[in-house]
């Protein structure tokens, strides 16, 4: 017997979510999916600084069919987004030998264990 006839609910498919797009299985942006990912590499990951470049591979994509088409200022890709006065992180306590919570007396006991 088939799950239908035994009372079974008819499996709703819904559409995929807002920014689920389809694979490139064509490579037809892996150029520009290189030179972003070049880019974060080249920049220890800091994403505003290949901003250009991310605005770049998603054109490709809509142009191409890959995703919905939108307006990318409303992406975060306008004036209004830019970053400004972003500082790198100071790291100078890590590399002297800081831990944090190292400064706390007394005994150590994790939230588990009994009083």
């Amino acid at each position: 017997m088939s799950a239908t006839s035994m009372g079974a609910a008819k499996q709703v498919v819904n559409p995929p979510q807002r920014g689920i797009f389809p694979l490139d299985h064509f490579a037809q942006c892996k150029s520009h999916m290189e030179l972003y990912l070049d880019c974060l590499q080249e920049h220890k990951d800091r994403h505003n600084e290949c901003k250009n470049l991310s605005r770049d591979y998603l054109q490709c994509r809509m142009d191409n069919g890959l995703m919905s088409k939108e307006n990318l200022d409303k992406m975060g890709f306008g004036e209004e987004y830019q970053v400004k006065g972003a500082k790198e992180y100071d790291s100078a306590k890590e590399k002297a030998g800081f831990v944090a919570g190292k400064h706390i007396e007394g005994e150590r006991r994790w939230w588990f264990q009994p009083k």
